[in-house]
């Protein structure tokens, strides 16, 4: 894209620089931001500049990661000394913009994600090019590709707002499905379906017969699983996002802004369906495409439109962005206060759905959230605890009995087991290890220094863990017996005491009990002895 407008706040004084390690590429975006002044013609003052960005040097190189990865779940040595390759050159195009390998943000996507020696790959890159590879999973992709979208309909006739409408990205790996309810997040969905992974496991390249059941039949399951979320939304249009639609839109679109356009279903379907009787030669000479590229063409059409058919959404809505876009608008503008608090609704309504998935006390998950809340708001000045770090602890709250579906004995061990092998939106790794080890910890008496894993991990993590983790057994006890009988607690802190004022004459007893024995790391943390009465 030669020219992005964006509306941001702060200015960047030299280029920035992304690259992509996808299943099928690695790919390079140089862009210098520029300031102008807006269109109204009024030079005074802040407001009246916009952001925008040249595109300065680009680059995309096929590799085949992607196809060893989904075979194998390993990814060849030819194929990572050739990646290496791919950076090195990579860091001379940086060099001649005046980037170092540290200026530029390298992400990998679901190829690399996947291969078991991963770790290894990292560190040789790092080693041999001086760049630092960050994985980021299916949601995380989710997320970013749903700032670039946000972005491409400023300013355009379409309000996201307005109708509902589903953003639908298949790649080589997989494949991300972000729900949206005029204009707020709903749902968000990564799912192992892609035209790469689909033709290496099946061992057949173009959507054959045996392709397309396949990806029926994984659509048709999936459905299944959203259907819950699908019944309350009323979808106008799909947003589609990807080289595929792209490619359809240029030739059977038109355009409605300046970085959308607009696909009739049945247009696309014609397309998708005059596709498939082309070969890969032909795909690659038609639309001046990597043989790779043009591989996966047929398989990810028929991806594209089996997944259409879940809703009667008459258009396509395809804006002209990718990946990359999503990480530099991230980047490059400041945080947006209302975005973010939307991606906070959504770890929190995760957090409930999963709970709801395995049965839980939800009347109990939500008293002990909220009094964690409150006790961690009545500590802000004492934790340095950030406004992330309280979404965390509310999704930690809301999870922390949940391994009681597996069995009572032990459920906190159960509660980290079901919590680490989750997904959330807007959550990556790290951070739903942060929520696993808050609900390993929430209950008995193992101290979580003992623990080697725990000890593993950055001392700021693990400094978050152990005072989220405290709050939470606080909060637990309270509710010891369930009937969440305490509804308006208050706090005081008097010298060396946290006390909590329960508000009536409900019998203490067993409140009381529970506060001694889970009280103790909350006063080896803060250092308050925490008192009820």
């Amino acid at each position: 894209m030669a020219r992005k407008k964006i509306e941001a706040r702060k200015l960047c004084a030299k280029p920035e620089a992304v690259i992509e390690i996808a299943s099928t590429g690695v790919r390079l975006s140089i862009v210098e931001v520029v300031s102008q002044k807006a269109a109204d013609g009024n030079s005074e003052g802040e407001n009246s500049r916009s952001v925008f960005w040249n595109t300065l040097d680009r680059s995309n190189i096929p590799i085949a990661f992607g196809a060893e990865v989904f075979a194998t779940g390993q990814i060849k040595q030819s194929s990572i000394s050739q990646c290496i390759q791919i950076l090195a050159r990579y860091k001379e195009q940086l060099a001649s913009w005046g980037l170092a390998p540290q200026d530029a943000t390298v992400i990998a996507t679901s190829a690399l994600r996947e291969s078991h020696d991963r770790d290894s790959i990292i560190d040789r890159i790092f080693v041999r090019t001086g760049f630092t590879v960050r994985i980021i999973d299916g949601l995380e992709e989710s997320r970013l590709m749903y700032i670039a979208v946000r972005e491409c309909f400023k300013n355009s006739p379409i309000n996201l707002a307005d109708d509902d409408f589903i953003i639908l990205e298949a790649g080589g790996g997989s494949t991300e499905l972000t729900l949206l309810k005029k204009g707020s997040i709903v749902g968000a969905h990564s799912f192992r379906l892609g035209a790469a992974r689909v033709e290496r496991r099946l061992g057949q390249v173009g959507a054959t017969d045996t392709t397309q059941r396949y990806v029926r039949q994984f659509i048709l399951n999936s459905k299944n699983s959203l259907n819950e979320e699908l019944k309350n939304l009323k979808v106008k249009s799909f947003i589609a996002v990807g080289k595929i639609p792209q490619i359809a839109a240029l030739y059977v679109g038109k355009p409605i802004s300046t970085f959308l356009w607009e696909i009739p279903r049945e247009k696309f379907f014609e397309f998708a369906n005059e596709i498939q009787n082309y070969s890969v030669e032909e795909c690659m000479a038609r639309f001046k495409i990597s043989y790779n590229d043009a591989a996966q063409m047929h398989t990810g059409f028929f991806i594209y439109e089996t997944f259409f058919e879940l809703s009667d959404a008459k258009t396509i809505i395809v804006p002209e962005t990718n990946l990359r876009e999503g990480i530099l608008i991230s980047k490059i503008d400041s945080p947006d206060e209302e975005l973010q608090q939307e991606f906070y609704k959504q770890i929190s309504a995760g957090a409930l759905n999963l709970l709801r998935k395995y049965h839980g006390d939800e009347s109990h998950a939500s008293y002990v959230a909220k009094t964690s809340l409150e006790i961690f708001d009545e500590l802000k000045d004492e934790s340095a605890l950030d406004k992330h770090a309280r979404v965390l602890l509310e999704a930690a709250a809301m999870l922390h009995d949940i391994g009681i579906f597996v069995r009572m004995e032990n459920h906190h061990l159960h509660s980290a087991y079901i919590i680490s092998n989750s997904e959330f939106f807007g959550l990556g790794k790290n951070e739903i290890t942060i929520i696993s080890e808050i609900a390993k910890y929430h209950r008995g008496n193992a101290n979580p220094q003992d623990d080697e894993q725990f000890q593993m991990l950055p001392r700021a993590e693990r400094m978050m863990i152990l005072k989220l983790t405290s709050i939470i057994r606080i909060a637990d006890a309270l509710d010891r017996g369930h009937t969440q009988k305490f509804e308006q607690l208050k706090f005081s802190r008097q010298k060396d005491s946290f006390v909590i004022y329960t508000g009536n004459r409900h019998n203490t007893v067993l409140e009381r009990r529970a506060l001694g024995e889970k009280g103790e790391m909350f006063e080896s943390v803060f250092g308050y002895k925490v008192i009820l009465t």
